[in-house]
C-alpha cells in the first residue's frame, strides 16, 4: 500500500520544519522545500529518515517561480507517485511604507507569498482530484483579514491567499479534495525576530493567550486539519490566541 505524502514549502525552518517532524511522526513521505538553506534541510531531512522511517524528498529552489515548480512537482510524482497534503508555507515579509516600496519588492512578495500557491496547487490538483481525495492547506495571516499599516504588500498577499482558499475549496468540493487555510497570529518564528525585549512584552500584552505560539503548536494544528472530516473546507481560521 502507497504510504501517504506530503510536499511542504519553506521548510527549512520555522512553521515549515515543524510540519515536516509533525508529517513524519505521523508516517507520512516527505517531499521538503526551501531556497537558500539546502544542505540544513538535507541534514534535517536525513534526521527525520532516521527516526521515523520515511523516505524524504529534497527540492532547493524559488516556488516564486512556476518552472521551478513544476519540476519539483515531477519529482515528487516520480518519488511517491503524487502529493496527498500539499501545505504552501514559504513567505517573506516587507515591512515599510508603500510609498517606499519598489515595484520589483512587491512583484517579489507576490511571486513568493501568492504565485507560489498558485503554481504548487497548479500541479497538484490533477493527482488528488484523479484520487478523489486530497488536503491543501495554505498558510496565511491576521493580516490577510484585517491589513497591517506598513505591511500593506504582506497584507495584500495573504488576503489573495484566502480568497484563492475559497474559491478552490468550491471548485474541488466535489473531487472530495479539501481546501483551508490558517491566518496565523504572532508566532515565534524568524519573521517576527526582530522585536526587542519591551517590543515582545507590550506585544505579548495584547495577545489574550499571552505568549507567542511556537512553531509547533502550529504544526501540530496542520497535522490535525490534514486528519479532520472532510466536510471541513473553504475555510480561514484564525490561529493567533485570542488576538483578533
Amino acid at each position: 500500500m502507497k504510504r501517504k505524502s506530503a510536499l511542504i514549502t519553506g521548510a527549512s525552518r520555522g512553521i515549515g520544519r515543524a510540519a515536516a517532524a509533525a508529517f513524519a511522526k505521523g508516517g507520512y513521505d516527505l517531499v521538503l522545500n526551501c531556497v537558500h538553506s539546502g544542505q540544513e534541510l538535507n541534514d534535517f531531512a536525513k534526521e527525520l529518515q532516521a527516526e521515523f522511517k520515511i523516505q524524504t524528498l529534497c527540492c532547493c529552489g524559488d516556488v516564486g517561480s512556476y518552472e521551478f515548480v513544476c519540476r519539483m512537482f515531477a519529482q515528487a510524482a516520480d518519488f511517491c507517485g503524487g502529493v496527498d497534503v500539499l501545505i504552501n508555507n514559504a513567505g517573506i515579509s516587507y515591512i515599510g511604507l508603500l510609498e517606499e516600496m519598489s515595484y520589483e519588492d512587491w512583484e517579489r512578495m507576490l511571486h513568493t507569498n501568492l504565485t507560489s500557491v498558485f503554481s504548487c496547487c497548479k500541479c497538484a490538483v490533477p493527482y488528488m482530484v484523479a484520487q478523489k481525495s486530497g488536503r491543501i492547506i495554505n498558510i496565511s495571516s491576521d493580516w490577510g483579514i484585517y491589513g497591517a499599516s506598513c505591511e500593506v504588500a504582506y497584507s495584500a498577499a495573504k488576503g489573495g491567499i484566502n480568497a484563492f482558499t475559497k474559491a478552490l475549496a468550491k471548485e474541488l468540493a466535489p473531487s472530495n479534495v479539501q481546501v483551508n487555510a490558517v491566518a496565523c497570529g504572532v508566532i515565534d518564528t524568524d519573521m517576527n525576530a526582530g522585536f526587542d525585549a519591551a517590543e515582545r512584552r507590550c506585544l505579548e500584552e495584547e495577545i489574550p493567550a499571552g505568549y507567542f505560539a511556537k512553531p509547533k503548536e502550529v504544526a501540530d494544528f496542520l497535522y490535525q486539519m490534514s486528519e479532520a472530516p472532510p466536510y471541513l473546507t473553504g475555510q480561514i481560521i484564525a490561529f493567533d490566541g485570542g488576538w483578533m
